[in-house]
């Protein structure tokens, strides 16, 4: 039943998005290109460790029907304009996070490398902006399998970006993803997904591929939580350190100047949208709850901030 009502959630939409091909080219010049961030990486302290934030790019796409799948054109418009912002577009952006904790070095998501669009491909770049190198990394963990979060592991000639790099994986989401039954069943929209899955991930040595549980400790200071329904297997992470605290919520929300402004509406590229809601509203109650500061995959650069109740959802305060 979950599979059925995976594929179904999806619709045509939500599958199409998950290749990160149909969806995001329909980006129109009438609207110009994103503005992308100067420098493309900030550096928060937390107790012993830093959480470094790296913008991969963005991408500008008209707002249409299929993008909210449960509210009316006009009000997800009169959300945007309510908040200043343009409502015949969304720019999503991109934004991995690196923690350094002395000589360990964890990237979280990877972004698009050379596989993306024009306007993504910079985590590199500003990696080595921030002082790293591709083989500083020995830790990749990656959320979940959609493209722009794992494609930048994988150059397009079939390299690894992150060669020294042990690549730590929820179980649920890799077993979903690679499993060839689900792949038949998927919709043909949904087919690149699982084929990029297989591109990057499926010739990784088994000593380099790190499966873990959902609620498990990856290092000292480094635990993980499910956040299921915008794919199966979704997690999140929590940092800690002295004290401090960081949460990475992944995709629990795209574009949270919609999603967690009306947290019960449903991104077209949530597979399981009733319960990607449930998920959405428990974080988002327990950081405002626990004052953590967070960051999210898509959240505005530098996509560090707080998480506040506003009406009957939530605001996102980026930090200064």
């Amino acid at each position: 039943m979950m599979d059925r009502r995976l594929f179904l959630g999806a619709g045509i939409a939500g599958a199409s998005a998950l290749t990160f091909s149909s969806v995001f080219s329909q980006n129109s010049p009438n609207f110009g290109a994103p503005v992308l961030p100067t420098p493309g990486f900030r550096k928060m302290k937390l107790g012993a460790m830093e959480v470094i934030a790296l913008n991969d790019g963005a991408l500008r796409r008209p707002l249409g029907d299929e993008f909210v799948r449960n509210a009316p054109l006009e009000q997800v418009k009169a959300m945007l304009a309510s908040q200043s912002l343009p409502t015949d577009y969304v720019d999503i952006p991109f934004t991995a996070f690196l923690v350094v904790n002395g000589n360990d070095r964890f990237l979280i998501d990877t972004g698009f490398a050379d596989n993306g669009p024009p306007t993504t491909g910079r985590l590199r770049a500003n990696l080595a902006a921030a002082g790293y190198k591709p083989e500083d990394i020995n830790h990749v963990i990656l959320s979940h399998y959609h493209g722009d979060h794992i494609n930048g592991l994988r150059a397009k000639d079939g390299s690894l970006v992150f060669p020294r790099a042990k690549v730590h994986v929820p179980a649920p989401e890799h077993a979903f993803w690679m499993d060839d039954a689900k792949m038949s069943a998927a919709p043909p929209a949904m087919q690149g997904g699982f084929q990029a899955v297989r591109r990057v991930l499926g010739s990784l040595p088994a000593d380099q591929l790190v499966k873990f549980e959902p609620g498990a400790e990856l290092a000292p200071g480094i635990t993980s939580s499910a956040a299921f329904g915008h794919t199966p297997g979704m997690s999140v992470f929590t940092i800690r350190s002295e004290g401090q605290s960081f949460m990475y919520v992944a995709d629990v929300t795209n574009v949270p100047s919609l999603f967690a402004r009306s947290p019960d509406w449903a991104v077209a590229f949530d597979m399981d949208a009733e319960m990607a809601r449930q998920t959405r509203r428990r974080v988002f109650d327990m950081l405002v709850k626990e004052k953590t500061v967070a960051g999210g995959f898509h959240f505005p650069f530098p996509a560090f901030g707080t998480m506040e109740a506003a009406g009957n959802g939530y605001q996102f305060k980026p930090m200064a």
